[in-house]
């Protein structure tokens, strides 16, 4: 095919073909890629229990893991920007692998059940999130002990700076919310919120590429950004906080769950579906109908006239 060509806009693909190279790039427009989201949603809903906590459970070990080489950046280079920038790597990884995320499935279940996809119900969007909640859990769960023990050599040892640092965050993102009472709750619940906004663009921007270069760069642009802003993502919150309790620290498990976990959770759920989920569902899917250009245009003139 000659070098340059390129479909028309309204296929929904952009092709740009290179013959020296044989390479083709694909940028798919809003309009199809929020079908794929819809699509999706509706997927995860009807996939099996087994599938759907074996894939929620290595998501949670992936981020956790993510997370402990992110901050094990920050602490030796002393960059908090350089541990940032390398987190999103984690959350490539599990997306490309196709595992799920319990801030993911908050925003693409619902968009099935608003475009009235048969046999999607509330009850089987709160049975996929709580299938996922539950194996993003242990996932996090399990690699909070392997890296308690691997940084104490079976609790035996000092954690060392990298398992200080991390145990150090469980306090200060709970009783340290907690000394502000409600304006502390609510500051969570925000920032939970702007965590799962770009999420939630890393998840569709993987969509609007059908080549993996391209995935990995709309998925790394928003991942990054809520890592260094250090906005609460319910799932990283899975791994900190229990990890934290085994390094012995200063907070309890309802101080956890009270003022971190549930409103970071209940932030993810409306951020992530208010921001991204129902405004691209709403503009590009279901849009409302188009200005009526000429009826406007007659009655300015009219309005003039008379």
């Amino acid at each position: 095919m000659d070098k340059g060509v390129r479909s028309s806009p309204e296929g929904g693909r952009f092709f740009l073909h290179t013959a020296q190279e044989g390479k083709t790039m694909a940028y798919l427009i809003p309009a199809e890629f929020v079908t794929k989201m819809v699509d999706a949603g509706e997927s995860k809903i009807f996939m099996s229990t087994r599938d759907t906590l074996i894939r929620a459970f290595m998501a949670g070990a992936i981020l956790a893991l993510a997370a402990v080489f992110a901050v094990t950046v920050s602490v030796q280079t002393g960059s908090p920007l350089a541990g940032a920038m390398l987190f999103p790597v984690g959350f490539i990884m599990l997306y490309l692998m196709g595992f799920d995320l319990l801030t993911g499935v908050f925003v693409l279940t619902p968009l099935a059940w608003l475009d009235k996809r048969p046999g999607v119900t509330i009850s089987g969007i709160l049975r996929n999130w709580g299938l996922v909640f539950c194996g993003n859990f242990a996932g996090a769960l399990t690699v909070a002990f392997m890296m308690a023990f691997v940084f104490t050599m079976g609790f035996d040892a000092p954690a060392g700076p990298v398992g200080e640092k991390l145990a150090g965050v469980g306090e200060a993102r709970t009783v340290g919310y907690a000394a502000h009472g409600v304006s502390g709750w609510l500051t969570i619940f925000l920032r939970g919120m702007l965590c799962n906004w770009m999420v939630s663009m890393g998840v569709v921007g993987a969509m609007i590429s059908t080549n993996v270069s391209g995935k990995v760069i709309a998925m790394w642009m928003p991942i990054m950004l809520f890592f260094y802003m250090v906005f609460e993502h319910s799932v990283v919150n899975m791994f900190l906080f229990p990890f934290a309790l085994m390094m012995g620290g200063d907070f309890s498990v309802m101080d956890y769950l009270l003022w971190n976990e549930i409103p970071t959770a209940l932030g993810n759920l409306v951020g992530g579906l208010a921001f991204t989920g129902l405004t691209l569902y709403s503009t590009h899917y279901k849009t409302a109908p188009k200005r009526d250009l000429l009826n406007t245009s007659s009655y300015s003139t009219n309005k003039k006239a008379a």
